[in-house]
């Protein structure tokens, strides 16, 4: 009898346990799966520019987002010779929301940066990058389908804003 209590009592006692334990193993499975789910963007050699030395060449309005897209005056020179856009080249989609900036995408490039992805994935020597107002990196975002995107404009140097770069007199091209 005093044998069926202590099995009984060992029973409950790991029952308990298992309870216990229960809310750690999800409190770790959900950590593990929500820093997954987040983390889709992925290290690559973007860096944040500095704005101040680019140009304001095309303006973009989809219904309440405004896009000011700007690039360096390096390519924007190079474009209007006919010349390949120079290897450090930036474009910044400066993403407008409510008239304030909500985020930033960054295209850059640099030689055998294509390299760094597999075939399919090229973008010429491109990469891409989304970064919050504040500048840091939006981890939410995956470049993936940038590329993606952007690889359907490899005869206008992956860019949806050729025409406007080539049209550029000075005057912003909306």
């Amino acid at each position: 009898m005093k044998s069926d209590i202590r099995q009984q009592d060992e029973k409950t006692m790991t029952m308990k346990k298992a309870i216990i334990r229960m809310p750690m193993i999800a409190l770790v499975f959900s950590t593990i799966t929500l820093a997954a789910w987040q983390v889709h963007a992925e290290t690559n050699r973007v860096q944040f520019p500095e704005l101040e030395g680019l140009v304001h060449y095309t303006t973009v309005r989809r219904g309440e987002v405004t896009e000011h897209i700007m690039t360096t005056p390096e390519a924007l020179e190079a474009v209007k010779k006919g010349e390949p856009i120079p290897a450090g080249t930036y474009f910044v989609l400066v993403d407008y929301r409510e008239g304030k900036v909500h985020r930033y995408f960054v295209m850059q490039n640099g030689p055998g940066w294509g390299n760094d992805y597999e075939e399919r994935r090229r973008t010429g020597d491109w990469q891409f990058q989304w970064f919050w107002a504040d500048k840091s990196i939006n981890l939410r975002e995956n470049t993936t389908r940038c590329q993606s995107c952007h690889n359907s404009r490899s005869d206008e140097n992956y860019l949806y804003t050729f025409d406007a770069l080539k049209a550029f007199n000075g005057t912003v091209v909306e």
